[in-house]
Protein backbone atom coordinates (compact mmCIF):
# COMPACT_ATOMS: atom_id res chain seq x y z
CA UNK A 1 0.00 0.00 0.00
CA UNK A 2 1.32 3.65 -0.45
CA UNK A 3 2.80 5.74 1.97
CA UNK A 4 -0.42 8.35 2.31
CA UNK A 5 -2.75 5.20 3.63
CA UNK A 6 -0.13 4.59 6.19
CA UNK A 7 -2.26 5.98 8.85
CA UNK A 8 -5.53 3.80 7.66
CA UNK A 9 -7.41 2.14 10.28
CA UNK A 10 -9.32 -1.18 9.62
CA UNK A 11 -12.52 -1.87 11.28
CA UNK A 12 -15.32 -4.48 11.29
CA UNK A 13 -19.29 -3.45 12.02
CA UNK A 14 -21.94 -6.29 12.17
CA UNK A 15 -24.66 -4.65 9.46
CA UNK A 16 -27.67 -6.45 7.85
CA UNK A 17 -26.73 -10.17 8.88
CA UNK A 18 -23.05 -10.28 7.53
CA UNK A 19 -19.56 -8.97 9.41
CA UNK A 20 -18.36 -5.84 6.87
CA UNK A 21 -15.07 -4.56 7.03
CA UNK A 22 -14.04 -0.82 6.20
CA UNK A 23 -11.05 1.41 6.35
CA UNK A 24 -10.91 5.27 8.08
CA UNK A 25 -8.88 7.44 8.91
CA UNK A 26 -7.79 9.58 12.06
CA UNK A 27 -7.54 13.47 11.33
CA UNK A 28 -6.25 15.98 14.01
CA UNK A 29 -8.44 18.57 11.97
CA UNK A 30 -11.46 15.86 11.83
CA UNK A 31 -11.53 13.52 14.22
CA UNK A 32 -14.66 12.03 13.17
CA UNK A 33 -16.93 13.23 16.47
CA UNK A 34 -18.60 16.35 15.11
CA UNK A 35 -17.65 16.28 11.42
CA UNK A 36 -20.07 15.10 8.42
CA UNK A 37 -19.64 11.75 7.58
CA UNK A 38 -18.79 10.61 3.67
CA UNK A 39 -19.35 7.20 2.48
CA UNK A 40 -17.20 5.60 -0.06
CA UNK A 41 -19.06 3.21 -2.47
CA UNK A 42 -17.04 0.94 -4.93
CA UNK A 43 -17.94 -0.79 -8.12
CA UNK A 44 -17.04 -4.18 -9.52
CA UNK A 45 -14.42 -5.53 -9.39
CA UNK A 46 -12.61 -3.69 -6.72
CA UNK A 47 -12.47 -2.94 -3.26
CA UNK A 48 -11.75 -0.29 -0.26
CA UNK A 49 -8.74 0.87 -2.38
CA UNK A 50 -10.30 2.37 -5.13
CA UNK A 51 -10.71 5.08 -3.28
CA UNK A 52 -6.59 5.38 -2.06
CA UNK A 53 -6.81 8.82 -3.67
CA UNK A 54 -9.70 10.12 -1.62
CA UNK A 55 -9.73 8.83 1.38
CA UNK A 56 -6.55 11.02 3.23
CA UNK A 57 -7.66 14.20 0.82
CA UNK A 58 -10.84 14.26 2.16
CA UNK A 59 -10.65 12.76 5.65
CA UNK A 60 -8.86 16.41 6.73
CA UNK A 61 -12.62 17.81 6.64
CA UNK A 62 -14.95 14.87 7.11
CA UNK A 63 -15.53 11.66 8.47
CA UNK A 64 -14.31 9.16 5.61
CA UNK A 65 -15.19 6.00 5.78
CA UNK A 66 -14.47 3.30 2.61
CA UNK A 67 -16.25 -0.27 3.05
CA UNK A 68 -15.19 -3.46 1.24
CA UNK A 69 -18.96 -3.91 -0.12
CA UNK A 70 -21.25 -7.56 0.35
CA UNK A 71 -19.36 -9.96 -1.43
CA UNK A 72 -15.50 -8.34 -1.72
CA UNK A 73 -12.24 -8.07 0.13
CA UNK A 74 -12.54 -8.21 3.21
CA UNK A 75 -16.26 -8.28 3.99
CA UNK A 76 -18.39 -11.91 4.30
CA UNK A 77 -19.59 -12.85 0.88
CA UNK A 78 -22.96 -15.10 1.08
CA UNK A 79 -23.21 -18.20 -1.44
CA UNK A 80 -26.68 -17.09 -1.74
CA UNK A 81 -27.47 -15.42 -5.09
CA UNK A 82 -30.52 -13.48 -3.33
CA UNK A 83 -28.29 -11.96 -0.74
CA UNK A 84 -27.05 -9.85 -3.69
CA UNK A 85 -30.05 -7.76 -4.39
CA UNK A 86 -30.46 -4.18 -4.26
CA UNK A 87 -32.26 -3.39 -1.12
CA UNK A 88 -29.99 -6.01 1.17
CA UNK A 89 -27.14 -3.28 -0.35
CA UNK A 90 -28.86 -0.07 0.36
CA UNK A 91 -29.64 -1.85 3.94
CA UNK A 92 -26.22 -2.49 4.51
CA UNK A 93 -24.96 1.36 4.39
CA UNK A 94 -27.88 2.52 5.85
CA UNK A 95 -26.98 0.27 9.18
CA UNK A 96 -23.02 1.17 8.56
CA UNK A 97 -23.81 4.74 8.71
CA UNK A 98 -26.38 3.94 12.19
CA UNK A 99 -23.06 1.54 13.26
CA UNK A 100 -20.36 4.95 13.30
CA UNK A 101 -23.64 7.31 15.15
CA UNK A 102 -24.57 8.88 12.43
CA UNK A 103 -28.02 9.93 10.83
CA UNK A 104 -27.00 11.35 7.20
CA UNK A 105 -24.35 11.10 5.17
CA UNK A 106 -22.90 12.26 2.04
CA UNK A 107 -22.60 9.64 -0.23
CA UNK A 108 -20.16 9.07 -2.97
CA UNK A 109 -20.45 6.24 -5.49
CA UNK A 110 -18.46 4.58 -8.62
CA UNK A 111 -20.46 1.65 -10.74
CA UNK A 112 -22.49 -0.62 -8.99
CA UNK A 113 -21.57 1.90 -5.64
CA UNK A 114 -23.01 4.78 -7.57
CA UNK A 115 -26.40 2.17 -8.30
CA UNK A 116 -26.42 1.80 -4.72
CA UNK A 117 -25.95 5.87 -4.07
CA UNK A 118 -28.80 6.46 -6.35
CA UNK A 119 -30.94 3.99 -4.46
CA UNK A 120 -30.28 5.04 -1.30
CA UNK A 121 -31.07 8.34 -1.94
CA UNK A 122 -34.35 6.97 -3.84
CA UNK A 123 -34.91 4.63 -0.71
CA UNK A 124 -34.21 6.96 2.15
CA UNK A 125 -33.65 10.64 1.75
CA UNK A 126 -33.38 11.61 4.68
CA UNK A 127 -29.63 10.05 4.87
CA UNK A 128 -28.47 11.74 2.23
CA UNK A 129 -26.74 15.02 2.67
CA UNK A 130 -25.49 15.25 -0.86
CA UNK A 131 -25.08 12.38 -3.72
CA UNK A 132 -21.78 12.39 -5.72
CA UNK A 133 -21.74 9.87 -8.49
CA UNK A 134 -19.35 8.85 -10.90
CA UNK A 135 -20.13 6.58 -14.14
CA UNK A 136 -23.00 5.41 -13.41
CA UNK A 137 -26.05 6.48 -15.13
CA UNK A 138 -29.52 6.82 -12.93
CA UNK A 139 -31.29 3.77 -13.37
CA UNK A 140 -34.50 5.47 -14.82
CA UNK A 141 -32.10 6.39 -17.51
CA UNK A 142 -30.38 2.71 -17.86
CA UNK A 143 -33.85 1.23 -17.86
CA UNK A 144 -34.65 3.97 -21.16
CA UNK A 145 -30.92 2.81 -22.97
CA UNK A 146 -30.74 -1.16 -22.16
CA UNK A 147 -32.78 -2.31 -25.41
CA UNK A 148 -32.75 1.02 -27.44
CA UNK A 149 -29.49 1.92 -27.48
CA UNK A 150 -27.11 -0.61 -29.55
CA UNK A 151 -23.80 1.03 -29.03
CA UNK A 152 -24.34 0.15 -24.89
CA UNK A 153 -26.38 -3.05 -25.71
CA UNK A 154 -22.93 -4.11 -27.32
CA UNK A 155 -20.76 -2.57 -24.46
CA UNK A 156 -22.64 -4.27 -22.01
CA UNK A 157 -22.31 -7.78 -23.41
CA UNK A 158 -20.33 -8.65 -20.44
CA UNK A 159 -23.32 -8.78 -18.10
CA UNK A 160 -24.98 -11.34 -20.07
CA UNK A 161 -21.96 -13.59 -19.51
CA UNK A 162 -22.07 -12.94 -15.74
CA UNK A 163 -25.74 -14.01 -16.00
CA UNK A 164 -24.70 -17.14 -16.23
CA UNK A 165 -24.07 -20.06 -13.63
CA UNK A 166 -20.09 -21.20 -12.66
CA UNK A 167 -18.41 -19.90 -16.01
CA UNK A 168 -17.64 -16.32 -15.24
CA UNK A 169 -15.52 -17.90 -12.35
CA UNK A 170 -13.76 -20.24 -13.90
CA UNK A 171 -12.80 -17.77 -16.50
CA UNK A 172 -11.64 -14.95 -14.93
CA UNK A 173 -9.73 -16.28 -12.14
CA UNK A 174 -8.00 -18.74 -14.54
CA UNK A 175 -3.90 -18.14 -15.09
CA UNK A 176 -4.08 -15.81 -12.12
CA UNK A 177 -7.17 -13.63 -13.05
CA UNK A 178 -5.56 -13.16 -16.46
CA UNK A 179 -8.44 -12.48 -18.48
CA UNK A 180 -10.16 -10.24 -15.18
CA UNK A 181 -6.65 -8.64 -15.23
CA UNK A 182 -6.20 -7.72 -19.02
CA UNK A 183 -10.01 -6.21 -18.81
CA UNK A 184 -9.12 -4.06 -16.10
CA UNK A 185 -5.96 -3.27 -17.69
CA UNK A 186 -6.95 -2.52 -20.68
CA UNK A 187 -10.42 -0.21 -19.59
CA UNK A 188 -7.55 2.56 -17.93
CA UNK A 189 -7.33 5.58 -20.38
CA UNK A 190 -4.64 7.13 -18.19
CA UNK A 191 -2.20 3.87 -17.20
CA UNK A 192 0.25 5.79 -15.74
CA UNK A 193 -2.06 6.12 -13.16
CA UNK A 194 -2.02 2.85 -11.94
CA UNK A 195 1.65 0.80 -11.00
CA UNK A 196 2.14 -2.58 -10.80
CA UNK A 197 1.47 -3.06 -6.89
CA UNK A 198 -2.13 -1.59 -7.32
CA UNK A 199 -2.44 -4.14 -10.30
CA UNK A 200 -1.32 -6.58 -7.67
CA UNK A 201 -3.77 -5.36 -4.69
CA UNK A 202 -6.89 -5.52 -6.63
CA UNK A 203 -5.68 -9.22 -7.50
CA UNK A 204 -5.37 -10.42 -4.12
CA UNK A 205 -8.47 -9.25 -3.24
CA UNK A 206 -10.11 -10.98 -6.19
CA UNK A 207 -8.08 -14.19 -4.36
CA UNK A 208 -9.78 -13.35 -1.01
CA UNK A 209 -12.54 -15.36 0.27
CA UNK A 210 -12.13 -14.31 3.94
CA UNK A 211 -15.57 -13.95 5.86
CA UNK A 212 -17.24 -16.45 4.00
CA UNK A 213 -19.88 -18.53 5.48
CA UNK A 214 -20.52 -21.24 3.56
CA UNK A 215 -17.43 -22.30 0.92
CA UNK A 216 -17.64 -24.01 -1.79
CA UNK A 217 -16.04 -25.15 -4.71
CA UNK A 218 -17.87 -22.56 -6.86
CA UNK A 219 -17.34 -19.76 -5.03
CA UNK A 220 -14.57 -17.70 -4.66
CA UNK A 221 -13.29 -14.30 -4.13
CA UNK A 222 -14.98 -12.82 -7.24
CA UNK A 223 -18.42 -14.39 -6.96
CA UNK A 224 -19.98 -11.62 -4.96
CA UNK A 225 -19.12 -9.38 -7.20
CA UNK A 226 -20.90 -10.83 -10.21
CA UNK A 227 -23.79 -12.08 -8.09
CA UNK A 228 -24.22 -8.35 -8.18
CA UNK A 229 -25.43 -8.79 -11.63
CA UNK A 230 -26.89 -12.15 -11.06
CA UNK A 231 -29.29 -10.78 -8.45
CA UNK A 232 -30.32 -7.96 -10.20
CA UNK A 233 -29.96 -7.82 -13.60
CA UNK A 234 -31.30 -11.29 -14.46
CA UNK A 235 -34.31 -12.21 -16.26
CA UNK A 236 -36.65 -10.53 -15.03
CA UNK A 237 -34.95 -7.46 -15.03
CA UNK A 238 -34.73 -8.27 -19.17
CA UNK A 239 -38.57 -9.48 -19.61
CA UNK A 240 -39.70 -6.03 -17.52
CA UNK A 241 -37.87 -3.79 -19.24
CA UNK A 242 -40.90 -2.09 -21.41
CA UNK A 243 -42.91 -1.66 -17.93
CA UNK A 244 -42.43 2.07 -16.47
CA UNK A 245 -41.10 1.87 -13.02
CA UNK A 246 -41.98 5.12 -11.37
CA UNK A 247 -38.71 5.78 -9.83
CA UNK A 248 -38.86 8.67 -7.11
CA UNK A 249 -37.25 11.94 -7.93
CA UNK A 250 -33.83 12.86 -5.90
CA UNK A 251 -33.83 14.95 -3.32
CA UNK A 252 -30.76 15.63 -2.03
CA UNK A 253 -27.80 18.21 -3.41
CA UNK A 254 -26.07 15.77 -6.71
CA UNK A 255 -23.27 15.83 -8.89
CA UNK A 256 -22.46 13.15 -11.52
CA UNK A 257 -18.70 13.15 -12.57
CA UNK A 258 -18.09 10.99 -16.11
CA UNK A 259 -14.88 9.97 -18.05
CA UNK A 260 -15.60 10.44 -21.05
CA UNK A 261 -13.73 7.30 -22.52
CA UNK A 262 -15.60 4.82 -20.59
CA UNK A 263 -15.18 1.43 -22.19
CA UNK A 264 -18.68 0.07 -20.48
CA UNK A 265 -20.80 2.47 -20.63
CA UNK A 266 -21.35 5.63 -22.87
CA UNK A 267 -21.27 8.88 -22.23
CA UNK A 268 -25.03 9.44 -23.97
CA UNK A 269 -26.06 7.85 -20.40
CA UNK A 270 -25.19 10.71 -18.45
CA UNK A 271 -27.50 13.08 -20.44
CA UNK A 272 -31.11 14.20 -19.34
CA UNK A 273 -30.12 12.87 -15.69
CA UNK A 274 -31.57 16.52 -14.72
CA UNK A 275 -34.84 14.88 -15.43
CA UNK A 276 -34.86 12.71 -12.61
CA UNK A 277 -33.87 14.91 -9.52
CA UNK A 278 -35.57 17.88 -7.68
CA UNK A 279 -32.21 19.15 -5.73
CA UNK A 280 -29.30 20.93 -7.33
CA UNK A 281 -27.55 19.22 -10.02
CA UNK A 282 -24.23 19.69 -11.43
CA UNK A 283 -22.79 17.64 -14.13
CA UNK A 284 -19.03 17.58 -14.93
CA UNK A 285 -17.29 15.64 -17.54
CA UNK A 286 -13.26 14.52 -17.56
CA UNK A 287 -12.03 14.33 -20.75
CA UNK A 288 -8.91 11.32 -21.63
CA UNK A 289 -10.51 9.27 -19.09
CA UNK A 290 -11.84 5.86 -18.50
CA UNK A 291 -14.30 4.24 -16.32
CA UNK A 292 -11.76 4.07 -13.44
CA UNK A 293 -12.51 8.12 -12.64
CA UNK A 294 -11.58 8.56 -9.16
CA UNK A 295 -8.14 6.73 -9.84
CA UNK A 296 -7.38 8.06 -13.47
CA UNK A 297 -8.22 11.37 -12.89
CA UNK A 298 -7.78 11.74 -8.93
CA UNK A 299 -6.77 15.76 -9.04
CA UNK A 300 -9.79 16.73 -11.22
CA UNK A 301 -12.08 13.94 -9.25
CA UNK A 302 -11.43 15.88 -5.77
CA UNK A 303 -11.19 19.09 -7.06
CA UNK A 304 -14.50 18.91 -8.63
CA UNK A 305 -16.31 17.27 -5.57
CA UNK A 306 -14.17 19.62 -3.50
CA UNK A 307 -16.28 22.98 -5.32
CA UNK A 308 -19.20 21.06 -4.99
CA UNK A 309 -19.30 19.94 -1.30
CA UNK A 310 -17.90 23.65 -0.48
CA UNK A 311 -21.72 25.06 -2.22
Amino acid sequence: MSNNLDSLQHKFVNVNGIRMHYVTIESEVCDGSDCPLMILLHGFPEFWYSWRHQIPFFAKRFRVVAPDMRGYGETEKPREISEYRIDKLVRDIIELIHSVGKEKAIIVGHDWGAIIGWSIAMIAPSMVEKLIIMNAPHPAIYQKNAFRNLPQMQKSWYIFFFLMQKAPEKVLSSNNFELLKHMFESSIKRKDKFTYDDIKNYISSWRNVKGEKDKGSNFDGISGGINYYRANLNTEFWENLGESIPFPKIKSPTLLIWGEDDMFLGKELAENTKECIEAPFSMKFISNCGHWIQQEAPDEVNQIMSEFLNN
